[in-house]
């Protein structure tokens, strides 16, 4: 599961994304508001664990705009205010859950666990399909026309991103800013190298290739 984690405050980030990966969750995070928005909003994300008081757009924009772009991750925000008010405000603008600061992080790992279960009830996005190609988010595995294939992290977060916005054409700097960690710093070809890893494994002949480069763009994944 990959989880953004968008907070201000130097040591609180780091306490809340070291105590996430050490349960095995895939962190990225960042302090910065209107970054934030961009990585959000490519739903590459199973959970924003999102502050309310952030530089260059509040947490509550964040909510609000990803809403109203029917982008369906789940958002925890955490906040310093406790009044009733603030918090019917967090989850009026589209948050899943409200945590008030300071908190416990026996809380925050339950609250995030709790979350991550509903995401993946039973018929919920546990799957992802185009054409006949199927990816199981729950085995973390790629089957093409029923012949199942073992993907490494990061080839499964890049076609997992590609089969989620199946049809749009994706530059390489969007599908690294979705895929590959906020302080990478190689450099675009990168995604050739990953985009190849892939199509040997699900586009060999004689399956119809579903990765098609935009020359001079970047790629699209559709049938």
């Amino acid at each position: 599961m990959r989880i953004l984690v968008v907070e201000d405050e130097p040591r609180l980030r780091e306490l809340v994304e070291r105590n996430l990966r050490g349960e095995g969750y895939d962190v990225d995070a960042t302090a910065d508001g209107a970054d934030a928005y961009e990585r959000a909003r490519t739903g590459a994300y199973d959970l924003v664990v999102l502050d309310v008081m952030l530089p260059r757009m509040s947490g509550l924009e964040i909510s609000m705009r990803l809403r109203r772009q029917e982008v369906r991750t789940s958002i925890l925000m955490l906040t310093a205010r406790d009044a009733v008010d603030d918090r019917v405000a967090g989850l009026e603008a589209g948050a899943d859950d409200y945590l008030v600061k300071p908190f416990a992080f026996v809380e925050l790992s339950a609250r995030v666990r709790a979350l991550l279960r509903r995401r993946d009830e039973p018929g919920k996005a546990s799957r992802l399909m185009v054409d006949d190609l199927v990816l199981d988010r729950v085995r973390r595995e790629a089957a093409r026309a029923g012949r199942r294939t073992e993907l490494t992290a990061r080839e499964f977060a890049l076609l997992e991103y590609l089969m989620r916005n199946a049809g749009r054409v994706l530059t390489r700097d969007q599908i690294i800013r979705a895929v590959w960690p906020q302080d990478f710093e190689g450099g675009s070809n990168v995604v050739d190298t990953y985009v190849h890893y892939l199509r040997e494994k699900i586009d060999r002949p004689p399956a119809k290739p579903l990765i098609r480069t935009v020359r001079g763009v970047g790629y699209t994944l559709g049938s």
